[in-house]
């Protein structure tokens, strides 16, 4: 008798921490959400944000990656840093508020820096394919007859422009084949100085060249690497003149 009354206290105690304890607790996470948007459709890197690729959606706040952006208007009108796929959430480092097309990049030439192409000799040389508007590459060049490889210091963090196919169309223009492949690039164009572009003329001729990708992803730290490589050029330059 006195084990049957035990248990029963025991099993009324269990059932009051259930209700008052465990139950709410649960009630909580379940309930602990917040409204975000996100992508509802697939981006190509560089591609601009519109109204209509984006969705609102109630989710688990213990879900959500840290700084993800919950106003329309912090993103509308950005662009893509890199390839982006529906259902993404919108991050800081995600996002530019510069375009990285061609045409945009030309637009901006000053006089301080000047657009010029590279050839693609082989599948390799060119990244597989892989270059992206905006990232940051160095250029490793191979003297033909000797067969050394180096990496010059003047080309050590270079940003890509764009790839162009032999059809003459940009990267950011590709489109996909019936059979699901894409016509690869021929040419990298890259954004230097008059003395790298020099450079750069000088290799074509003579030597073999390849990409190396540096960096990709947002403009502030691409930015960086090209920063290092202005002031290698400025330090360089002014040593030679001395």
């Amino acid at each position: 008798m006195k084990n049957r009354t035990v248990i029963g206290i025991i099993c009324m105690l269990l059932a009051v921490a259930v209700t008052f304890g465990v139950a709410p607790m649960v009630n909580r996470m379940m309930g602990d959400t917040t409204t975000v948007i996100r992508l509802s459709a697939d981006m190509k890197q560089g591609a601009q944000i519109t109204a209509e690729q984006i969705e609102t959606v109630e989710v688990k706040t213990d879900t959500l990656p840290i700084g993800v952006i919950t106003q329309k208007s912090e993103v509308i009108g950005k662009y893509a840093v890199s390839a982006l796929y529906a259902g993404d959430y919108f991050i800081a480092a995600k996002l530019t508020g510069e375009s990285n097309s061609a045409e945009d990049v030309f637009a901006s030439l000053d006089g301080s820096k000047v657009a010029v192409s590279i050839t693609i000799d082989t599948f390799a040389a060119g990244l597989s394919g892989k270059l992206q508007n905006g990232d940051v590459i160095s250029i490793i060049v191979t003297n033909k007859d000797s067969g050394s490889a180096v990496i010059p210091a003047e080309l050590k963090y270079i940003k890509v422009i764009t790839t162009t196919t032999a059809g003459g169309v940009d990267k950011d223009s590709v489109v996909k084949n019936e059979d699901g492949s894409y016509e690869l690039p021929s040419t990298v164009t890259v954004l230097v100085s008059t003395e790298q572009a020099k450079l750069l003329a000088k290799y074509e001729e003579s030597s073999a060249m390849q990409t190396a990708l540096v960096y990709r992803g947002d403009n502030a730290t691409a930015q960086k690497f090209l920063d290092k490589q202005d002031e290698y050029l400025k330090t360089a330059g002014g040593a030679a003149n001395e």
